[in-house]
C-alpha cells in the first residue's frame, strides 16, 4: 500500500510538504508542487479521506435535521439536497424528528462542533438561544420552509398559499367552502397549516364570503384523519355541504378523495378538492393543487449552505419561493 511517506521519497520533499500540496495550500512552490504531483501521478496514491479532514479540520458533512421524513413533501426537498451535493466532497448524515425532545437534542448536538462543517434544518423553527449557540460554534445553518431573522432560508408563503387556493375557488363560483389542515396544537411548531388557512379566510372574506367555524376541520395530518374529516362534511345533507374543499397538503386532499369513493362520489361533480404541495402522486390523482417547489427548494438550500461554508461572513439571506395553482381535474 502506497503512503505519503512513500510520495515524499519519490518527490524528495518531506511529508509536511506532501500534506500542504494535498490541501492546495499556497505555501509550495510551482515547481516542488508539481514534483509533487507527478509523484502522486506516478505511484497512484490514494490519500486517506480521514486523514485529510484531520489534517485541515473539517469533517466535509452536513446535517440535515427534518421531522417526518417520509412524508412526501420532506422525501421531496430531501432529494433536492441529496442531488445538490452528490457531485460534491460532503457527506451526508440525516436526522429524523418526530418529537421536541428528540429536535432539542439535535439541536444542542450542533453547537458541539466537529461533528459537522455545516447543518440545513427543515420546517423546524429554531430559537433564538439555539441560533447564538450555533453562530458561537462556528456552525453555518440554513433553513428551509422555516424563517428566523438571523439565518438564511428558503421558503414559500404560506399565507399567500392559502389566498392563492381560495382564488382559485372563488372563480369557478364556488361560494359555500370548507378547510381541512392540522390540528391547532404542533408540539414541533409547524404553521404551514394555519397560516394556509389565514391566507385561504382573508381571501374569502375579501369577496364577501364568510368562511364558517363548523366548516373548518382540524385533527392530526395524516390521510386516514383527512378522510375521516371528510366523512362529517358528506354525512351532511346535500343542501349543508360545502362545494369546494381546500386541504392544507395533498396528503390531506387525497384523504379527501378517498372519502368520495367510498360514496359512490367525485370531484369536482359533488366536492370540489384542491391541495396544497404538488407531490409526485398529485398528478397520478389528477388533483388540482398549490405548488410549491419542494425538490428546488432542497437543492436551493444546499447552495446556500455551500456559499456560506466559503463564505462564513455573508449576511443571512430570505429567499422566497414561487407558489402557483395547477388546475387540474378535482377543483
Amino acid at each position: 500500500m502506497v503512503t505519503i511517506r512513500d510520495v515524499a521519497r519519490i518527490a524528495d520533499v518531506s511529508i509536511a510538504t506532501v500534506s500542504r500540496v494535498l490541501n492546495d495550500s499556497e505555501a509550495v512552490r510551482p515547481e516542488t508542487r508539481e514534483r509533487v504531483l507527478d509523484a502522486i501521478k506516478a505511484l497512484n496514491y490514494q490519500p486517506s479521506s480521514i486523514a485529510r479532514r484531520l489534517s485541515i479540520g473539517r469533517s466535509f458533512t452536513i446535517g440535515v435535521i427534518l421531522p417526518f421524513f417520509t412524508r412526501p413533501s420532506f422525501v421531496e426537498r430531501l432529494r433536492g439536497i441529496e442531488a445538490a451535493l452528490s457531485y460534491s466532497e460532503y457527506d451526508l448524515v440525516v436526522y429524523n424528528v418526530e418529537t421536541p425532545a428528540r429536535r432539542d437534542a439535535h439541536f444542542a448536538a450542533l453547537a458541539g462542533g466537529g461533528r459537522f462543517d455545516g447543518a440545513i434544518i427543515m420546517s423546524l423553527v429554531p430559537g433564538d438561544e439555539d441560533v447564538r449557540r450555533w453562530k458561537a460554534a462556528g456552525v453555518p445553518v440554513v433553513l428551509v420552509d422555516a424563517f428566523h431573522p438571523a439565518l438564511t432560508c428558503a421558503l414559500g408563503d404560506d399565507v399567500r398559499g392559502g389566498r392563492l387556493a381560495a382564488e382559485h375557488l372563488i372563480s369557478q363560483g364556488h361560494r359555500r367552502l370548507a378547510f381541512v389542515g392540522d390540528t391547532r396544537y404542533q408540539p414541533l411548531g409547524f404553521t404551514s397549516s394555519r397560516h394556509r388557512l389565514e391566507g385561504f379566510r382573508t381571501a374569502l372574506a375579501d369577496c364577501g364570503i364568510i368562511l364558517n367555524e363548523d366548516d373548518i376541520l382540524l385533527d392530526e395530518h395524516g390521510r386516514r384523519e383527512a378522510r375521516a374529516m371528510a366523512e362529517q362534511l358528506l354525512a351532511r345533507p346535500p343542501h349543508e355541504r360545502p362545494t369546494a374543499v381546500f386541504a392544507a397538503s395533498d396528503t390531506q386532499a387525497l384523504g379527501i378523495l378517498d372519502a368520495l369513493r367510498g360514496h359512490g362520489l367525485r370531484a369536482p361533480d359533488d366536492l370540489a378538492v384542491i391541495g396544497f404541495d404538488d407531490i409526485e402522486v398529485a398528478e397520478v390523482y389528477d388533483l388540482t393543487t398549490v405548488r410549491q417547489p419542494l425538490y428546488e427548494s432542497g437543492s436551493l438550500g444546499a447552495e446556500l449552505l455551500r456559499d456560506l461554508l466559503e463564505q462564513p461572513d455573508r449576511e443571512p439571506v430570505k429567499v422566497e419561493l414561487p407558489l402557483e395553482v395547477v388546475s387540474r381535474g378535482t377543483a
